[in-house]
């Protein structure tokens, strides 16, 4: 019978890096030698697999759904339903093709859009290495239970978290659950019950990576149970909201409905009161409701969404919802990552500082490409020894690697020690020539005790020679002397407080600093020697030969910022887009990075993780109003974060590539993901993944979401204007007492057919030339402000007025009222047509350079007039919408009102763009 188990539960609360190795064993029934294969058995029926319940997919019908819940939708199926009641089947017909184009357009371009997301997911971690019944063993890593022992070697992924038992110099990444941008070194010894997750150094968790060392863990939870299943519990409790288009659009379509029921129970009761038949009224005030209600607007709404998310697809941003295309247009503030958003990820050496001179590198990343500059002239380290002193010591105290795989350089081991490589790269030395020189004859390898990495070299000389980095403190310590252009000098006690002073603004920068030495070449003694005199790995060696270092210098190491990010943080504020700064770095790196991209402005502030959680959420709300980077903060404070953002107002953006900023991302308005190195869970929880990893291209997505909603602002202008002056036409001849100077089918020929191809020209209209020079919109402004209306109502009766003048025209001629209503419906028609020029932009359009910016535009006047011309000549159509043919004489008149709007409106434009000028 195996001992009682006491059941693992989060790391947070049951705090497993408080216990020492043997109590958290005993707390699981479990020992050094792993779990026999029964017990693991059983513990496998108990705790389950261990794997993340991944959240499940939407199917399609909820996507079909979800294009049916608009109110635009919901008032054309009454419409289409009222029709076919009254006996009007083409009526119903005509606008039950614009509901189904519009749910098919917006289904597939969806679907697509999920499906392409499916395709970025990758599944977890395969395989773990682990002890059962003495002997490691390979199995499947979802058959892991608590008090399970796995083994991690570096370059292997964290299978589920775990109590270290037993580690050699482990260092591993833990970016993706904690931001943390550097490697952290792994211990066992018991830490503070209040020790926060980044600084858990005697835990490891799942969905991290060692990246050097090797060690043996307990396990202590598996599956939803880790760190890891706790954020992915956290971003399932969120609920989706909807976003600032779908909320405008259903806005929009209840006042459509309020309008239209308005002005059909207005003109009955008009009727009604001159005596009007109640049958003939009715059929008018139905027609007056389809006149009111643009049934073109779902279709293009969906379209223009459609076409900008093809167009950001192309452009590396992958959109998973329509509506979220334009909400991106809407973003007044971006939360976002530092490690692998703002910047490149990759650790960098960028300053070289020896004997009061700073150098600096060129180049980021893992490719050995770039120099070693000194007040912009390039140097060698062959030409310059206190270059090659440092360098020397950087490239052979150093485990770690680089390689080229698939066109990249990639780093294998220590990323920092990377850096230090590539650094020496830079100048001119070769590793493996410095090795052939130098051999490796012993090390004193890098502990957190000593804080120090050593390597001893066999020298051409015979002798030998100690290369050692590390902690500025430690080092500075251990040294008696310094090098120095005149050789080797004593280092007393100024000297060393001198270096300190350095070493602190060098971190005050926001580097990693670390310091080199060397032992001068000594006489090698004869025991525990090689040929050559040089120390072997086994004799000789130990911490005694690290006393009375020489001082070389300091290398400064940073994540740099990624390309194109300052200036990407420089085009957001001059759009009024404030950029916010989540990391899990310390409060000193976080600042001085945040003011090196910009985004820490005078005036503004950080705000580090013990601080955060001691604020309530009003509080915090009040202080992120100054607030331009947080640091050390946990999923939770992210999200809060977020949350506090949306309760001032703002509409938010998170951009991350984490574990740990999945829940801020599905609370945000938009979710944006990597799409390379971002984690499926990250990924999973976005709106928006960019193919590209590069945080320009964020910028284009919002720019792309500027130009959706200016261009659903110009068709809705010009929908309104142009539906309004349909209603105002029949509206006026009724309160006139005139005949009908419309039918309903002619109204729903200009509603689906000639209104629409100019509405769908602005929805392929490019950008305004200052469209990211302007602050966001108010996120909670409706379509309709005050001023859009005034425009509306403004140009609908330049629209109407000429077309009640054609009517009138035609009434007082001899040829009927069928000719009139041809005349009116003409007029109107071209109207509509010409007005066009006025929605495509605040500016006038009369410039041949900007007519012909959008051939789409042009085209449809094309073809919108063709189709007018085609109502009345081609004689079935001509037929079922009771048109007759116009003489030229009438098409003179018909074209001389026509050109009303756009001649007034265009004018007006010109005048103030003088009036601006001037």
């Amino acid at each position: 019978m195996s001992a009682p188990v006491e059941t693992p539960t989060r790391n947070v609360e049951r705090a497993w890096h408080t216990l020492t190795p043997d109590d958290a064993l005993a707390r699981l029934a479990s020992s050094p030698d792993g779990l026999t294969d029964d017990e693991a058995r059983r513990r496998l029926e108990r705790y389950g697999p261990n794997t993340l319940h991944p959240p499940k997919p939407v199917s399609a019908w909820r996507i079909l759904i979800d294009q049916l819940e608009s109110v635009v939708v919901l008032l054309l199926f009454a419409a289409a339903a009222v029709a076919l009641f009254l006996g009007d089947p083409l009526d119903a017909a005509a606008i039950g093709a614009v509901l189904v184009i519009n749910t098919a357009l917006g289904f597939f371009t969806e679907l697509r859009a999920r499906k392409a997301m499916q395709a970025l997911l990758e599944l977890e971690v395969a395989r773990a290495t682990v002890v059962r019944n003495g002997r490691a063993v390979e199995i499947d890593a979802r058959e892991l239970v608590p008090g399970d022992v796995i083994v991690l070697e570096a370059g292997q992924s964290v299978p589920a978290d775990g109590r270290l038992l037993s580690a050699t110099e482990l260092h591993v990444d833990e970016a993706p659950l904690t931001g943390e941008s550097v490697p952290v070194h792994k211990h066992t010894r018991p830490l503070p019950e209040d020790t926060p997750l980044p600084d858990r150094q005697n835990m490891v968790f799942k969905a991290t990576t060692a990246v050097a060392g090797s060690a043996r863990a307990l396990v202590v939870a598996t599956g939803m149970a880790t760190e890891v299943g706790r954020i992915g519990e956290l971003v399932g409790g969120i609920v989706e909201e909807r976003t600032p288009l779908e909320r405008r659009l259903d806005q929009l379509g209840r006042r459509l409905v309020y309008l239209a029921l308005g002005v059909a129970a207005l003109v009955i009761a008009l009727g009604a009161a001159q005596g009007i038949p109640f049958g003939q009224m009715l059929e008018t005030g139905i027609a007056l409701a389809i006149a009111a209600v643009p049934e073109g607007l779902p279709a293009v709404a969906t379209i223009t969404l459609a076409l900008g998310l093809r167009r950001m697809a192309r452009r590396n941003a992958l959109i998973r919802r329509l509506p979220a295309v334009e909400t991106l247009g809407s973003v007044t503030a971006i939360c976002t990552d530092k490690t692998g958003t703002l910047t490149a990820g990759e650790q960098t050496a960028t300053v070289l500082w020896i004997d009061g001179r700073e150098l600096r590198f060129t180049g980021t990343g893992y490719a050995p490409e770039g120099e070693i500059r000194e007040n912009g002239r390039v140097l060698r380290a062959d030409e310059d020894p206190l270059v090659f002193a440092a360098l020397r010591a950087a490239a052979l105290a150093n485990r770690a690697d680089i390689v080229r795989r698939d066109g990249a350089w990639i780093a294998r081991g220590d990323p920092t020690e990377a850096a230090l490589l590539v650094a020496a790269c830079k100048a001119g030395l070769d590793r493996d020539a410095l090795r052939a020189r130098y051999p490796e004859a012993g090390e004193v390898p890098f502990s957190s005790e000593r804080m120090l990495m050593a390597t001893f070299h066999a020298t051409p000389e015979g002798e030998t020679l100690a290369l050692v980095k590390g902690a500025p403190g430690r080092i500075i310590e251990l040294c008696t002397r310094r090098l120095t252009a005149d050789g080797e000098r004593e280092l007393d006690d100024e000297g060393r407080r001198h270096l300190v002073a350095i070493n602190e603004d060098l971190a005050r920068r926001g580097l990693r600093v670390l310091a080199l030495a060397q032992k001068s070449p000594t006489p090698a003694r004869a025991e525990g020697r090689e040929p050559g005199g040089a120390p072997t790995r086994d004799h000789g060696v130990g911490d005694e030969e690290l006393q009375g270092l020489t001082f070389i210098g300091f290398i400064g190491i940073i994540d740099p910022p990624a390309e194109g990010v300052k200036e990407s943080i420089a085009a957001f504020r001059r759009a009024g887009i404030r950029t916010v700064m989540l990391t899990g770095d310390q409060r000193l790196t976080a600042e001085a990075i945040a003011r090196d991209l910009g985004v820490l402005q005078p005036g503004e502030e950080t705000l580090d993780g013990r601080e955060l959680s001691r604020l309530s959420d009003e509080e915090l709300a009040e202080r992120a109003r100054r607030v331009a980077a947080f640091s050390r903060v946990s999923p939770e404070d992210k999200l809060r974060i977020v949350t506090a953002y949306q309760r001032n107002g703002e509409i938010v953006a998170m951009l991350g590539d984490g574990v740990n900023d999945a829940a801020a991302m599905k609370k945000a308005h938009i979710g944006v993901a990597m799409g390379r190195r971002g984690t499926d869970v990250a990924k999973e929880a976005a709106s928006l993944v960019l193919q590209d990893d590069r945080f320009p291209t964020i910028a284009v997505a919002i720019e792309e979401g500027r130009v959706v909603f200016d261009n659903i602002r110009k068709f809705v202008f010009y929908l309104f204007s142009c539906n309004l002056a349909e209603v105002l036409v029949l509206l006026g001849a009724g309160v006139a007492g005139l005949p009908l100077p419309l039918t309903a089918l002619q109204i729903l020929w200009l509603n689906l057919v000639t209104d629409t191809f100019p509405a769908l020209a602005l929805a392929l209209e490019p950008a305004e030339p200052d469209i990211m020079d302007r602050p966001p919109r108010d996120p909670h402004a409706a379509i309709l402000s005050a001023r859009f209306l005034r425009a509306i109502v403004f140009f609908s009766a330049l629209i109407t007025l000429p077309s009640l003048a054609a009517f009138l025209w035609g009434l007082n001629g001899p040829e009927g009222e069928a000719y009139a209503r041809t005349l009116c419906f003409m007029t109107l028609a071209l109207s509509q047509v010409f007005h066009l020029g006025n929605a495509r932009s605040p500016g006038a359009v009369i410039r041949p350079t900007f007519a012909v910016r959008n051939p789409y535009a042009l085209g449809a006047v094309v073809i919108s007039v063709g189709l007018q011309f085609l109502a009345v000549y081609f004689t079935p159509l001509a037929r079922v919408l009771d048109t007759t043919p116009l003489a030229p004489r009438d098409w003179l008149i018909v074209l001389a009102l026509a050109l009303v709007a756009a001649a007034v409106g265009q004018t007006l434009k010109l005048r103030r763009a003088v009036g601006g000028n001037g």
